[in-house]
């Protein structure tokens, strides 16, 4: 059975980055060299539960992203699943770029 992932058109992201939201792609340290959104940070998916000391406020706003969007909806689910109330699932890292100019 095949899953797709889904971001919703209702969010704003511009409207969330200006107002403070961090994001956090959770792409490979080597991916995220090659190229990022800027003020992004980069917080692999296999490292995300040992470095969520990062994150302090558990009521920050979180847009998570990665490739496709795959990785960045894991993300939001350990989020979510340790406390994080404003977790979004950015989807794809070029898309939510575009989002957010």
């Amino acid at each position: 059975m095949f899953s797709c992932v889904h971001q919703s058109d209702d969010v704003n992201y511009k409207e969330m980055t200006d107002n403070g939201a961090i994001i956090i792609d959770v792409r490979s340290e080597s991916e995220f060299k090659e190229s990022s959104i800027e003020n992004s940070i980069n917080i692999p998916l296999d490292k995300l539960n040992s470095n969520l000391n990062q994150i302090k406020d558990k009521n920050q706003v979180i847009i998570t992203c990665c490739l496709s969007g795959k990785r960045s909806s894991k993300a939001k689910e350990i989020l979510k699943s340790n406390g994080y109330k404003n977790v979004f699932n950015g989807g794809g890292w070029k898309d939510l770029e575009k989002k957010i100019k």
